[in-house]
């Protein structure tokens, strides 16, 4: 018995110890000495953060062991990212923040580990959320579109699919939080089905630079990262509501978060509700309405010996289709979809589990997607409900980071999926019945053999197993079908594979202080999607035939970059060169079906888009900022046809005036932000050339503190001068129907 206690109290005394695992300090102005209340410490990978006291002194208690990034964070100071080595002894850290630098580098986990900006060889663009916000579009990807060299594919203000350097649908990947998004994106007409509620910034890859992500990286990888938990002993409260005249329309969204030494939660809402826009030429574009609702729940905790966590995501999209049919039924002044709408509903759960293990870490990762979509008709087809397709999909990784030394790490991972979709008994298949399976390994070696010398060299390999049943032949038009249109021949089964090898290598360069020279050389592929391999049927108002001898595309890509930043100053300038061997397209053929109607064909070609993107900020004073990006493209084909969706070539900027403190009101700020689109004369097959556009836009904002409270206010128009414009990416353009008009908007938010 005795012995059993002694036990007991050895196992609390050890547990003490570890508990004791902290790092505490004390944050000051550098040119004043004095202490800094409020400033933000957080540490990514654990999920753990709290806040300085009155006397500018943190403390973060119940860390693990090991290597970890750490950043200090204030409004009006320059963000200070520092690396630490936890060991059971206490760790103190002490720091002196200055003013505010134009640009502040951030830590970004797209690129396989947690790693400040300059040090990654591929190069990430973060974009914060209060950068997403400042677009002030009712819609998430414009927003994404802010960063230079992404764009968006729109059929109106609901629908958007994003692309990247002259890539999109299903050569882009976008991930929540690191979980791949699977909802049917090899159409335009089909968005990623996420919410913008509660997020806290939004990473950019351009290119196939990552070997994280396997097949459909090609054109690159959006990563939404949602808001961290609340410093711990905390709790937080916020509302947010945005209202928009053009669409008479709200976005809202409610959050609350709690944590405590090891554990936290966050509970969020978020609505959206529009009627249909009204374009430049005063048009109201008829079922352009769109109505969404989603629920996110996060949940974990952290010990010495690793940090876990679950994370669930419901969002229902409503999204009306601006069609032929849809023009002549639905109603004006409302924001109800009644008619021809996308009804989308998508659940997933993921858990994210880190272990650490002496000098190394062990992640362990497992989610579950389920994506139903519905494509609802009228009252005139033989059935309401025209599509309706189930897609459920399991996906797990399991990585391990080895810290080699001081200096050089290698990852090592094995990654998995298993896709299944099902349709139900509605008239119209756009896909069949299918079966999926994704299995990849993956090594990065990571190496910093001087401090001005980083490197990254990675190899992938993928294997694909595809098995689509016997189906039945069926069309997809967005028509009221005629009778006896749907046929019912037989298509053979068809069971394939398909494997790949990739590679990259990067090194980034600081050649003096504040200026760094990054490149990099890496290759992707992506397998033929469903859709490629196996439509043959009305799809819109031509007839679309698969092709099963479609071999993969594959991406091979070199990029140079150069970044300079002073303390008033930052300047980028990158460019790249992709080649597309096998680059996957929908041509015409010289057959046509029995009724008169053209035959189109999946078939396949080399081609090569290349280009550049630049941006310059400028902070000569300490209340006024002038930013200004610029994106340029040239693709094509070796016979001679240029790629579709191919963005028009922009001018962006931004001008700010900030006033710190005016009385009760702080951060006072006016905006002026421009677009310039020069003329697209390139369009591909279906496309038509586009004018060149100018849009105008202002801002004005502030906020106020009451106590503990907070006050965010923001009166904002959009296109102030109606510009009537087609942008090159829209499809309404060939519908006659142009741009969203004129918007004006105000945005409260509070938080408590």
């Amino acid at each position: 018995m005795n012995k059993l206690i002694h036990i007991i109290i050895f196992l609390i005394f050890t547990n003490t110890l570890i508990a004791q695992n902290f790092i505490s300090g004390t944050i000051k102005n550098k040119y004043s000495g004095e202490t800094i209340p409020g400033v933000n410490i957080y540490i990514p990978e654990i999920q753990k953060g709290t806040i300085t006291d009155e006397n500018g002194y943190y403390l973060l208690k119940n860390l693990p062991k090991g290597k970890f990034k750490i950043r200090f964070s204030f409004v009006g100071y320059s963000t200070v990212i520092k690396t630490i080595t936890l060991s059971d002894k206490p760790f103190e850290l002490n720091l002196d923040l200055i003013q505010e630098i134009v640009l502040s580098e951030e830590i970004v986990v797209s690129g396989g580990s947690y790693s400040t900006q300059h040090e990654n060889a591929i190069k990430i663009e973060s974009l914060k959320s209060s950068e997403l916000k400042s677009v002030n579009s009712p819609s998430f990807i414009e927003a994404i579109a802010k960063t230079p060299g992404v764009d968006m594919i729109s059929k109106g203000m609901g629908i958007g699919t994003p692309v990247i350097r002259g890539l999109s649908l299903s050569n882009v990947l976008m991930l929540n939080n690191g979980v791949r998004l699977e909802n049917f994106q090899f159409s335009e007409n089909h968005p990623f089905i996420v919410s913008e509620s509660g997020i806290d910034r939004v990473e950019v890859i351009k290119g196939p630079a990552s070997l994280l992500y396997g097949s459909d990286a090609i054109g690159g990888v959006i990563n939404i990262i949602d808001e961290q938990p609340a410093a711990s002993d905390k709790k937080i409260a916020d509302f947010e509501s945005t209202y928009y005249t053009n669409t008479n329309g709200v976005n809202g969204s409610l959050g609350i978060k709690a944590s405590t030494s090891d554990f936290f939660w966050i509970l969020r809402g978020g609505v959206k509700s529009h009627m249909d826009y009204t374009d430049g030429a005063g048009q109201q574009v008829p079922n352009s309405r769109f109505n969404s609702a989603s629920v996110k729940f996060n949940t974990g905790f952290n010990k010495s010996y690793g940090k876990f966590s679950i994370r669930y995501n419901y969002d229902r999209m409503k999204l009306g289709l601006t069609i032929p049919p849809a023009m002549v039924l639905t109603e004006t002044n409302s924001r109800e979809n009644k008619f021809w709408y996308q009804d989308l509903t998508n659940n997933q759960i993921s858990s994210n589990n880190i272990f650490f293990i002496n000098q190394s870490k062990l992640e362990f990762n497992v989610s579950f997607q389920q994506n139903l979509r519905k494509l609802q008709g009228s009252d005139l087809s033989d059935e309401f409900t025209q599509v309706e397709m189930r897609l459920n999909t399991i996906a797990y990784e399991l990585k391990d980071y080895f810290s080699l030394n001081k200096n050089n790490d290698l990852i090592v991972g094995f990654q998995g999926l298993n896709q299944q979709n099902k349709n139900s008994e509605a008239p119209e298949h756009v896909l069949p019945d299918y079966h999926l399976n994704d299995v990849s390994v993956f090594s990065i070696l990571q190496l910093k053999p001087s401090k001005k010398f980083n490197a990254q060299i990675g190899l992938r390999y993928d294997l694909r197993f595809l098995n689509i049943p016997e189906y039945k032949k069926s069309s997809h038009s967005h028509e009221e079908p005629a009778p006896g249109t749907h046929d019912e021949e037989l298509i053979p089964e068809f069971i394939t594979s398909y494997n790949n090898l990739s590679g990259s290598v990067g090194m980034t360069y600081r050649l003096i202080e504040g200026l760094l020279l990054r490149t990099n050389l890496a290759s992707a592929y992506r397998a033929p999607n469903i859709a490629e391999l196996s439509q043959d049927g009305m799809h819109g108002n031509r007839y679309e035939q698969g092709n099963r001898d479609l071999i993969p595309q594959k991406s091979y890509e070199i990029d140079f970059s150069m970044h300079y930043h002073m303390k008033k100053i930052t300047f980028d300038i990158a460019g790249f060169y992709n080649l597309l061997n096998n680059y996957i397209y929908l041509s015409p053929t010289t057959d046509t079906t029995e009724t008169g109607i053209d035959i189109f064909r999946y078939v396949q070609e080399n081609a090569r888009i290349y280009g550049f993107e630049t941006g310059l900020a400028y902070q000569p004073i300490d209340w006024f900022t002038v930013k200004a990006t610029y994106a340029y493209l040239i693709s094509n084909q070796d016979n001679g046809e240029y790629l579709p969706f191919i963005p028009q070539d922009k001018i962006k900027t931004d001008i700010c005036f900030t006033k710190r403190g005016m009385g009760f009101i702080n951060d006072a700020n006016f905006a002026i932000s421009t677009v310039y689109a020069f003329p697209q004369n390139k369009p591909a097959m279906f496309e038509t050339s586009t004018a060149d556009y100018f849009l105008l836009n202002l801002s004005l904002g502030f906020h106020i503190h009451f106590k503990k409270q907070k006050l965010n206010f923001k009166l904002f128009v959009n296109n102030l001068l109606n510009e009537t414009y087609y942008d090159h990416l829209s499809t309404l353009k060939e519908l006659n129907y142009y741009n969203i008009g004129r918007n004006i908007g105000v945005s409260l938010r509070f938080e408590m």
